[in-house]
């Protein structure tokens, strides 16, 4: 019993051995006071460590602070308890104390509040709201948690308290900032474990893993994101090292320990077991990276988990091995990146990992399972998979996000109302409106490989080749028996021109009347009749029009006239063919001679018989 003890102890300080110099950071978000304007400012929030945050968007709501039932530990009437003058979403406002923080937004969702804040009860750091033991959600409202919420400052809460005695408070909660989004490649990483015997914690991360395991393998296959798997070791005390109970725990004499999976020594399976699951875990992915397919990791853990799980008491060495077979990796490499258990050295590959357990620059330590990161910033929220990929989403640059964060999960659907107050050509049904996870966006889309210029708001403009294809360039065009124009121009990248004939700004042209204000036809007894496009001329009598000339002439013509007709024109076409032999003659001499001096470099030349040319390397 005396021993038991003992390991009871020990046991205690191999879970907290990493976290009693733990540096735990806070993941804020930012809440802007809209109206009354005399306590308009911005604040910092907690992230609640439960329900789902809009990571990437935001929300303008109003308070609503329940006086009579402000610790929110009991149910509130109704989905519909909370009565506000305004239709924008109820964001309630409860304070901190007498019951757990998940309970308050349990009520809080039920209710109907989209959003819970919950002041603090005294003059503090912001901490996180986390969840309460396993043992007291036994009604399982935690799962079901589906609204933002975050811990807010006593003086915050003070403020906004004394507001809403007279007047609305309208705010804003915004999530774009809450997670680093620098550019077009999302790096995150799952801290996680081999172990199913740990209750409602390995049961929440397995199903992560296995539902979330298609959006991770086409992220990574699309080379959109960078995923690392760890897993958390504790260490042995010195003292302990050779006792019974650190063997069985351990490997690699101490240095790498995890507790017993059934939490009794005398049965089951032993924390050595797990150890060293993790650890071919971490090398499975280590391989598969160096194979160029990272994403079979995810492959290898459903599959570890389904066929040789603890329950089923198949957890071992040579399950996992045929696993490995499966997923197709070379399994030596696997055994060799594992190295020892046994040996008394450090193990290099589980060393990293509780290296990287230390949290670095903005990143706190990792202390608990599961834990995700993502851009280097510890995720709050529930663990399931559109949360996650909700959160990973928004860490890519703004309209860079790959296609599977705009799936129906995510998407907004902002487009369908008003095409979401975007441009949109009413003709070819083109719209600049983008349905993304943050909202919508208006950009001037590119279609067929037209792009489209512009603000994306009240106007896009087709640009470069080809444009014309496309509704016209959304210029103006019309046909009338059989014959069109257009106002765009194949020779001219953007705007919209009138052609010849009409007149407008291109979007909109008109016919111009040419035999009006003598335009056209000026020439003595000549008769002018507007055509659409352009005009006909007439002349009196038998006499011909000559358009370039603006003239008549005579069609009966006495046969000198003809004659010295013929010889002007064969004149003009002599001097341009002698023009054109010139011309050739002129281009030939020029490039012989060039060719002249280029062959002159390389061998000898027949006018020159008495000069010696050196002979080069190679030449025949």
């Amino acid at each position: 019993m005396e021993n038991y003890g003992k390991f009871s102890s020990l046991i205690l300080v191999l879970n907290m051995v990493i976290s009693v110099h733990c540096r735990f950071v806070v993941e804020k978000s930012s809440i802007t006071v809209l109206s009354p304007d005399n306590i308009r400012d911005k604040h910092d929030s907690a992230i609640g460590n439960f329900g789902i945050p809009n990571y990437g968007g935001s929300m303008v709501g109003t308070i609503v602070y329940p006086q009579k039932t402000s610790s929110g530990c009991n149910p509130f009437d109704g989905d519909d308890a909370f009565k506000s003058p305004s239709p924008r979403p109820i964001i309630l406002l409860l304070d901190r104390g007498v019951c757990y923080f998940a309970l308050k937004v349990w009520n809080g969702q039920q209710g109907g509040a989209a959003a819970v804040l919950v002041a603090d009860n005294m003059d503090e750091p912001l901490i996180t709201m986390d969840t309460p033991e396993e043992s007291s959600n036994a009604e399982g409202y935690i799962e079901k948690i589906r609204i933002p919420s975050a811990l807010i400052s006593r003086s915050f809460g003070e403020t906004l308290k004394k507001a809403l005695k007279d007047q609305e408070v309208l705010i804003k909660l915004d999530w774009t900032e809450s997670m680093p989004h620098p550019d077009e490649r999302v790096e995150y990483e799952l801290w996680t474990n081999s172990n199913d015997e740990c209750g409602i914690r390995c049961d929440e991360q397995m199903n992560f893993v296995k539902n979330f395991k298609g959006h991770a393998q086409i992220l990574e296959r699309g080379g959109y994101t960078q995923f690392t798997p760890h897993y958390i070791t504790w260490y042995c005390p010195e003292a302990f090292i050779l006792s019974k109970q650190c063997k069985s725990q351990c490997i690699n004499h101490g240095r790498y320990c995890a507790p017993d999976p059934e939490q009794d020594f005398g049965r089951g399976y032993d924390g050595k077991d797990v150890v060293v699951e993790n650890l071919r875990q971490l090398c499975v992915h280590r391989i598969a990276n160096e194979s160029n397919r990272p994403w079979v990791w995810w492959d290898f853990v459903t599959d570890f988990h389904i066929r040789c799980s603890m329950k089923k008491k198949k957890y071992s060495k040579e399950c996992a091995e045929e696993v490995i077979r499966f997923v197709d990796l070379p399994l030596e490499k696997v055994k060799a990146c594992m190295g020892d258990p046994d040996a008394d050295v450090e193990n290099q590959v589980l060393k990293a990992e509780q290296d990287l357990q230390v949290g670095r620059g903005s990143r706190g330590d990792v202390t608990i399972l599961p834990t995700l990161v993502i851009n280097n910033v510890q995720y709050r929220g529930k663990l399931e998979r559109t949360s996650v990929l909700k959160a990973i989403c928004a860490g890519f640059k703004e309209t860079t996000d790959p296609p599977v964060c705009l799936s129906g999960d995510l998407e907004t659907n902002e487009c369908l109302e008003r095409n979401g107050g975007c441009w949109k050509d009413s003709r070819s049904n083109i719209s600049a409106c983008k349905d993304t996870f943050r909202g919508r966006v208006c950009e001037c889309p590119v279609v067929n490989g037209i792009r489209y210029h512009g603000d994306g708001y009240t106007s896009c403009e087709a640009v470069g080749p080809g444009r014309c294809t496309i509704d016209n360039g959304g210029c103006w065009s019309e046909n009338r028996s059989g014959q069109t124009f257009s106002a765009c121009s194949e020779f001219e990248l953007k705007g919209c021109y009138c052609p010849h004939g009409f007149s407008g700004d291109g979007y909109k042209c008109e016919d111009i009347d040419e035999c009006k204000g003598g335009l056209a036809c000026q020439c003595d007894g000549c008769t002018c009749k507007n055509t659409w496009g352009g005009y006909d001329c007439k002349c009196k009598g038998d006499r011909l029009y000559i358009t370039n000339q603006d003239t008549c002439i005579g069609r009966n013509t006495s046969r000198f006239a003809w004659f010295l007709t013929l010889i002007v024109l064969s004149g003009v076409v002599g001097a341009g063919i002698a023009g054109y032999i010139f011309y050739k003659y002129r281009l030939r001499s020029y490039m012989d001679s060039e060719i002249m001096a280029i062959m002159s470099q390389y061998m000898p030349i027949d006018n020159h018989p008495n000069e010696a040319q050196p002979l080069r390397q190679g030449s025949v």
